[in-house]
């Protein structure tokens, strides 16, 4: 008998080698015969918004179907409509997306900033954990701006006077509703253990803590 529980230990221990288990999905996607009239809904109005099936966060966010649905329309203006080029709102995205260690965001929106104009070296920069060198003035005020944010909980007043400067008062909020919304997504995320797309490997290591 002693040797029959030792050899299911290590059988149970050989399941959850490499962290399976800490990489299991929380929140799946809920079976259509399971969904509430509420949860129905939501789906239906980020259909109609986004000509496309819910995905990444908002499959856990369905929980609260309320909270998708508004969470939706606030990305449909801070991903789509914000007041900065798509090089600076990916930019704040992958800031934030690393911060976290937020896999999913940064897979979905490395593409993105690079494709938005976002040079190469400062993604890998942002990557790797560094403070990237040779910014354009733009994303070196905008990366001031949030990197002080996160530091202080604050921002001085030469750091706002820079950001205003360069993006004006509406861009300065638009970058921090953009750090906030995309905070609230990756800890929804980074919370439900929301799986990358099949196939696709971890892009980012963990950051010293």
């Amino acid at each position: 008998m002693h040797r029959f529980i030792v050899l299911l230990a290590v059988i149970v221990a050989g399941t959850f080698t490499s962290g399976e288990a800490q990489e299991r999905d929380r929140m799946p996607p809920i079976p259509a015969d399971k969904l509430t009239g509420a949860q129905k809904k939501a789906i239906e109005e980020f259909k109609a918004a986004r000509s496309t099936d819910i995905s990444g966060p908002f499959v856990p966010l369905l929980r609260s179907p309320e909270v998708m649905s508004r969470a939706r329309a606030m990305g449909d203006y801070l991903r789509f409509q914000s007041s900065l080029p798509p090089r600076l709102s990916e930019f704040v995205i992958l800031l934030t997306a690393r911060r976290w260690t937020q896999q999913y965001e940064w897979n979905a929106h490395q593409p993105l900033a690079l494709k938005g104009g976002l040079r190469a070296d400062v993604v890998t920069a942002i990557a790797d954990g560094r403070r990237p060198s040779a910014m354009a003035e733009d994303e070196d005020a905008v990366y001031t701006l949030w990197d002080e944010v996160q530091r202080n909980q604050s921002v001085g007043d030469p750091t706002y006077a820079r950001a205003v400067a360069k993006i004006g008062e509406q861009g300065v909020i638009d970058v921090l509703g953009i750090t906030g919304y995309y905070t609230m997504l990756a800890m929804v995320m980074n919370t439900a253990r929301t799986p990358l797309p099949d196939g696709v490997k971890p892009p980012l290591a963990p950051l010293p803590r």
